[in-house]
């Protein structure tokens, strides 16, 4: 049995933790209160002001692409329709090279098998190439091609590296020509000393630099020889 003495000991020592605990109670901080919500006005502003600084920091496209000039496919119009002077205002050569004859070969033709680079006669495959304008890196074998020759066609070709516009011009050419009717445009293989050639058998048309004047010469060279072979094929 606890005696009064006792009893109000244990109250005392209950008293002093209680009091202790309070005090630590009260000495930790308080949470800060949170932030009131801002007004609808300024959240519009600041996400606008978002939508703002994300538009600014797309990038834009590249200029050098937009500036990139089309391949204009319009040959000048003709000016001169006499060879000789259509040659001699482009600065061309015409050359009429002796016949190297027409035989027929199993083996492939390589460009030291003639006498004139591009070749106008000599032996060839015994297919030949259809007629049509070829774009870069798509030139026939070089034993089809002369073997068109003999079948009276037209070859134009370019040098390799020629630029865009110049390809898209000659070919306008081409199909300005009866539709490219016996004619065959290509990307030149054989290392030719020229820029533009167009060959017919045993005729050469060499021009060392293109300029406006060469697509006279190429009309005047191919109204004057298409055709002019030991055969025509259809």
């Amino acid at each position: 049995m606890i005696n009064r003495y006792t009893l109000a000991g244990l109250l005392a020592v209950l008293g002093v933790f209680g009091l202790g605990a309070l005090a630590l109670w009260l000495a930790q901080p308080a949470d800060p209160p949170a932030p009131p919500p801002p007004p609808p006005a300024a959240t519009a502003h600041a996400r606008a002001q978002t939508q703002t600084q994300t538009a600014t920091t797309k990038p834009t496209p590249d200029a050098s692409e937009s500036a990139t000039p089309r391949p204009s496919a319009k040959p000048p119009p003709v000016r001169t329709k006499n060879l000789a002077a259509a040659a001699r205002l482009a600065g061309c050569n015409l050359v009429n090279p002796p016949d190297e004859g027409r035989d027929h070969v199993d083996r492939p033709v390589t460009p030291e098998d003639y006498g004139t680079n591009p070749p106008t006669s000599g032996m060839h495959a015994p297919e030949w190439a259809p007629d049509a304008a070829y774009p870069p890196g798509a030139t026939p074998d070089l034993g089809t091609l002369v073997h068109t020759l003999e079948h009276g066609r037209i070859n134009i070709q370019y040098r390799p590296g020629t630029d865009a516009n110049t390809i898209a011009a000659l070919t306008a050419l081409a199909h300005e020509m009866d539709d490219g009717y016996h004619l065959l445009l290509y990307e030149n293989a054989t290392n030719m000393p020229f820029a533009i050639a167009a060959t017919a058998w045993d005729h050469l048309l060499g021009c060392p630099e293109m300029n406006g004047r060469v697509f006279d010469a190429i009309r005047a060279f191919r109204n004057t020889y298409i055709d002019h072979a030991p055969e025509t094929i259809p």
